[in-house]
């Protein structure tokens, strides 16, 4: 059922209407030679920025102030072709359209309960998004830090990587009342979970060798063992309600399970009980796709299906004219990702050790990190 959904939903449900104010301001940048000259967004075709050498179609200045258009098929669907991409692209429009508006921790949103999407990995193709640059590399760093069990920011700083600094401030930690932590002390979060599960915490200094459930540990062996990879227990999770209030913030992503079928093809499936559409789920998407392709590469395995659901679906109230404006752009075909060497310990690969092909993306869309 899912998968018929993830095929209908692969196409866009909305078409691009603008109210007279926003076709004026587009034909304003008739007079930029980088603007292909049309009246109609979704006939625009990527050109090549002078500033950029990333494709790029340049919308109007300002966000449409009218939502794209739900329809129950494109009116046309000739020129589109299906592409998993618009499976969120349906996601950030269905969410405008319900337009439920609630106040939360961190902000205003509206959101939905309960989404899901199928991302194919055959062929070594990644479903990194291509309607924005994403910030693959920054992904891939965070996500072979959660594998060596690691909780400390300043390890992710060393090699360029901030996505973690305001959750590991000396304020925001005070907030939620861990002054014991040094600042860049993160708590028993993800990592810690994976390799360590229950392990009582003292610091991110500790050697937690040998303590706590190593689930990662627990799913390779099974993985690699020709009878027990076809378990129904390969399921790794980070949400230990023990442990939550030791946590700088609680599992955004809180368990995935593994399943290989009958062709020894391995997909994953995660359940996110809460997901910033905005910025965090493509990132999710990224990072449990990198993890289903290495994992595959490590076992013996064969890449299939990333599948993901979301419980608590938002968009931040700052996010939302910036993504009407990605609604425009039409995906490119994703990537793929290449693993050049195969290690003995899940723990050694490296970021070298990887390799994104053919990643052709419009330019990013900066928006605020909510805390």
């Amino acid at each position: 059922m899912i998968r018929n959904f993830a095929r209908i939903n692969s196409i866009p449900h909305y078409r691009v209407e603008f109210s007279s104010d926003d076709k004026d301001t587009t034909s304003k940048t008739d007079s930029n030679p980088n603007v292909t000259n049309t009246t109609e967004p979704t006939s625009q075709i990527p050109v090549i920025s002078q500033v950029s050498n990333t494709p790029t179609i340049i919308p109007a200045l300002t966000a449409p102030t009218l939502l794209p258009a739900l329809v129950p098929m494109p009116t046309s669907t000739s020129f589109i072709n299906p592409h998993e991409e618009y499976q969120y692209l349906n996601l950030i429009h269905e969410i405008m359209q319900q337009n439920q508006k609630h106040t939360s921790r961190n902000g205003d949103t509206i959101s939905v309960f309960g989404a899901a999407m199928v991302f194919s990995l055959e062929q070594g193709v990644i479903p990194i998004l291509t309607t924005k640059q994403m910030a693959w590399k920054t992904c891939l760093k965070e996500l072979l830090w959660f594998i060596q069990g690691q909780t400390d920011n300043q390890l992710l700083q060393s090699v360029g990587v901030h996505i973690w600094d305001g959750n590991a401030s000396r304020d925001f930690l005070d907030s939620r009342g861990l002054r014991q932590n040094a600042e860049g002390d993160l708590g028993p979060i993800y990592g810690h979970q994976w390799r360590h599960f229950n392990a009582k915490y003292h610091n991110h200094e500790t050697d937690y060798t040998g303590q706590g459930v190593d689930q990662l540990d627990y799913i390779i062996k099974c993985l690699k063992d020709p009878i027990e990879r076809f378990s129904r227990r390969l399921v790794m999770s980070a949400w230990n309600p023990c442990q939550l209030d030791e946590m700088a913030l609680p599992p955004c992503h809180v368990l995935c399970q593994f399943n290989v079928d009958n062709q020894n093809r391995l997909s994953c499936a995660l359940y996110q009980r809460s997901g910033d559409v905005g910025l965090g789920v493509p990132f999710n998407i990224a990072s449990y796709s990198f993890l289903t392709h290495l994992l595959a590469k490590h076992c013996g395995l064969v890449p299939h299906e990333f599948v993901h659901y979301l419980g608590n679906t938002h968009i931040y109230d700052d996010h939302i004219d910036t993504l009407k404006l990605q609604l425009l752009r039409r995906p490119f075909p994703f990537p793929r990702v290449e693993i050049s060497v195969l290690r003995e310990n899940i723990n050694d690969y490296k970021f070298d050790d990887f390799k994104i092909l053919k990643y052709q993306s419009y330019d990013s869309i900066p928006m605020k990190m909510r805390k």
